[in-house]
């Protein structure tokens, strides 16, 4: 977890970043970014290496999601060994021409040479290493994805482990596609029952991610992307009050294995 924060940074917690690793046959580490937002790249250098990275996802193209991208941009372009090769980005239609309007006309953020930027197909799986992400549609204002991981356990490689990141969302099908049979949900959680109801389509609540995590069979649900404004322990609250499996919230700097 290099950051969790919803919406904008908080004073304890960068937006939104994960690292997903797994080892393959030949113990070699395979390394996903799924997303970059406001702060997270200084997470990232402390507990994984931005110039070793085998893929970018990003689930749609909200600043707290995206916005360290440019800055990755500089310290893989610049780094005193010599520029970085490309690394694979995938992400919504318009993923290249935002990271670029971004970096504005500075050549030196100019995102281009370090980001090989393709758009994610639902029908079509990314394979990385061991793992493989699979894109899902899902509800927010602009196109947005959640990303479904399988790979090897990290405590019985033999076993196939699955992942699912919601990104931004409302309940709607592809919530229910993610959560279907997974070991762990990441979730977010950035609204409240009661005060949040009239803002449909663009968030979910502890209790909406708790039925998706119930109707899905997930075997543990993180919750992720709560704002600084609100108390965490409320959204942790109404997810317990309909889902039994373990719910914990997403810490910068925790790991999760599976």
């Amino acid at each position: 977890m290099l950051g969790c924060a919803g919406s904008f940074p908080g004073p304890d917690s960068a937006a939104s970043g994960y690292l997903v690793q797994a080892d393959d046959a030949d113990g070699r580490t395979w390394t996903v970014l799924l997303d970059l937002g406001n702060g997270a790249l200084g997470p990232l250098q402390k507990y994984g290496d931005p110039t070793a990275l085998d893929m970018i996802g990003l689930s749609h193209l909200h600043s707290d999601h995206i916005a360290d991208m440019v800055v990755l941009n500089v310290l893989r372009r610049y780094r005193p060994d010599g520029p970085c090769d490309p690394v694979p980005v995938y992400g919504p239609v318009g993923t290249a021409d935002r990271l670029a309007t971004m970096a504005g006309k500075d050549p030196a953020t100019d995102v281009g040479g370090q980001f090989a930027v393709r758009e994610w197909d639902p029908a079509v799986p990314v394979h990385v290493g061991p793992m493989t992400l699979t894109p899902v549609p899902v509800e927010h204002p602009l196109p947005a994805f959640g990303v479904r991981v399988t790979g090897p356990s990290d405590t019985d490689p033999a076993r196939t482990v699955a992942l699912a990141y919601t990104g931004d969302t409302d309940a709607c099908p592809g919530l229910a596609a993610l959560a279907a049979g997974v070991d762990l949900l990441l979730s977010e959680a950035a609204y409240i029952e009661g005060r949040d109801d009239h803002w449909r389509g663009i968030h979910l609540t502890g209790r909406r991610a708790g039925e998706a995590a119930a109707r899905g069979g997930a075997g543990r649900l993180v919750l992720t992307h709560i704002p600084a404004w609100n108390d965490p322990a409320v959204a942790v609250a109404e997810a317990r009050s309909v889902y039994d499996g373990p719910v914990d919230l997403a810490v910068p700097g925790a790991v999760h294995a599976l």
